[in-house]
């Protein structure tokens, strides 16, 4: 048994969509949440920076004694889950997006695959990508803008629909009916996108469930789960200003209330 936090990581707000359902789930783990904020998004920064970056974050999640860290962040994740695992000792929970789950339930034999620049040209996509090439027709879209939209609060604006609209109506019109959403931020625009599927019979595929599943699972392998009735708490951080660590817990209040 352990009583000490689980660390999340990620280049925004985005990773609350992960963070959500670790609070759910896991109703006696005490967490900390570090959003960068100042550096995001990190999809289309150099490698070396973006490395740069979560190290910083990794050391100080460490200085506070977390027992693991969720890195969730698809970019962070594609970029850097490899030199974390060499570098520290803690165990690390890294994203992908959901290639597997969607080519194996595609009934039209297309699916779609948002995600950042960086999560597309990671060793993991096209390792996924490459496993199932043969099974699903892969349409694969860095989604461009879509953070930003985030990031402002505009999930809900007219300027949301035409920048998400302009991007998944393509891959609908060529037929998928799973739509990977291979980047934390995007789940905040799943409203959006359903209004753009109505009526279609169309499925959104995002990571927080597996993330909290794999997170449990190594949890009881290395015996880090806390004690029964632990009373947990929860903190937030940034490389951001106050104002943004209070941008992130705000919006870890509106993250809890939805159904991504």
């Amino acid at each position: 048994m352990n009583n000490a936090p689980i660390g999340v990581f990620d280049s925004g707000l985005g990773g609350l969509t992960v963070w959500s359902e670790l609070y759910r789930k896991m109703p006696e783990e005490s967490l900390i949440y570090f959003g960068d904020g100042k550096n995001c998004p990190y999809g289309d920064q150099p490698r070396e920076k973006v490395i740069s970056y979560v190290d910083d974050a990794v050391r100080r999640l460490i200085d506070k004694g977390v027992k693991m860290i969720v890195i969730a962040c698809n970019a962070a994740t594609a970029v850097a889950i490899d030199y974390l695992r060499k570098t520290y000792p803690i165990p690390f929970i890294g994203l992908e997006p959901a290639v597997k789950p969607a080519a194996l339930s595609s009934k039209s034999g297309v699916i779609g695959i948002l995600a950042t620049k960086a999560t597309l040209e990671g060793r993991l996509f096209r390792e996924t990508s490459q496993r199932y090439a043969d099974r699903v027709r892969i349409l694969a879209q860095v989604g461009e803008g879509f953070v930003e939209l985030v990031e402002e609060n505009r999930e809900q604006s007219p300027e949301a629909e035409q920048i998400v609209g302009k991007l998944l109506r393509p891959m609908l019109e060529a037929g998928a009916d799973r739509i990977v959403l291979g980047c934390t931020h995007y789940p905040f625009l799943a409203g959006v996108m359903r209004q753009i599927i109505a009526g279609r019979n169309v499925e959104l595929i995002q990571p927080a469930e597996a993330v909290e599943r794999q997170t449990e699972a190594v949890m009881q392998k290395f015996d880090l789960r806390a004690e029964s009735g632990h009373l947990p708490t929860y903190e937030f951080c940034t490389c951001a200003n106050e104002a943004y660590r209070q941008r992130l817990i705000a919006k870890s209040e509106t993250a809890k209330q939805m159904i991504f």
